[in-house]
């Protein structure tokens, strides 16, 4: 990861600081016909001084591509964010990044810059996803000036969807990795995280493949339609 942002720092160079070409940027693709088999997934994960989007701050970002049933481990991001001025009293203990680590981060703008050529605009899944695009949407807008939708799909929808006779003993990603066997390097490291959401992922997939899913706007409105009737049982 170290040298693959060495390089493309090199590439950057000679930009103006803070300069941001947005014509330059990938476009973020819309679900459509894309075969779920060819698409590039990006499962993501991030760690935050908080719980509150309002307040709170992204402090790392972990994440991994996955296609066609592989997750690609030679694609992978994992980044800590130069932010030393942040106060991380209250979550160290969960997360284990100090502010040593947070001073040794790399420059907050370069490293979402690179998040988002390495991203290519493909759509993003996340354990709990809402937690994660408030946060990333809420940094990207107030540290780059960008405001450009992604396509975000919920891995905590998607694992009940195909499997609705499991009973993991709970709603969170440990229950559901537990339920399947399935064992974390680490846990609250975002790059681990990112790992075993996408480990389920695939597991989620390879049932949709076999129910006959194809296509991604299959996946997303499949989805979309799950949350839907997951509020309507709320009332």
């Amino acid at each position: 990861m170290l040298e693959q942002i060495k390089q493309w720092l090199e590439r950057r160079r000679g930009r103006p600081t803070g300069h941001l070409d947005m014509d330059n940027l990938p476009n973020p693709k819309t679900p459509g016909d894309q075969l779920l088999s060819d698409t590039r997934l990006i499962v993501l994960d991030l760690e935050t001084t908080g719980l509150n989007p309002a307040k709170d701050e992204v402090i790392a970002i972990g994440a991994v591509a996955v296609t066609g049933g592989v997750i690609h481990l030679d694609d992978q991001f994992d980044l800590i964010l130069k932010r030393p001025e942040l106060d991380i009293t209250e979550t160290v203990l969960i997360h284990g990044i100090g502010t040593e680590a947070l001073t040794q981060g790399h420059e907050t703008e370069d490293a979402l810059l690179y998040l988002l050529e390495w991203m290519n605009g493909d759509p993003v899944l996340a354990y709990h996803s809402a937690f994660d695009q408030k946060f990333l949407e809420k940094t990207l807008r107030a540290q780059l000036g960008y405001n450009v939708n992604h396509t975000w799909m919920d891995v905590a929808d998607l694992l009940p969807l195909y499997f609705p006779k499991a009973r993991p003993g709970g709603k969170g990603l440990d229950h559901w990795s537990e339920h399947f066997g399935l064992e974390a390097s680490a846990r609250h490291n975002a790059a681990a995280d990112a790992l075993v959401t996408a480990e389920l992922t695939m597991i989620a997939l390879n049932r949709a493949r076999k129910d006959g899913l194809k296509t991604l706007k299959q996946l997303h409105d499949k989805l979309h339609y799950h949350r839907r009737l997951q509020n309507m049982h709320r009332f």
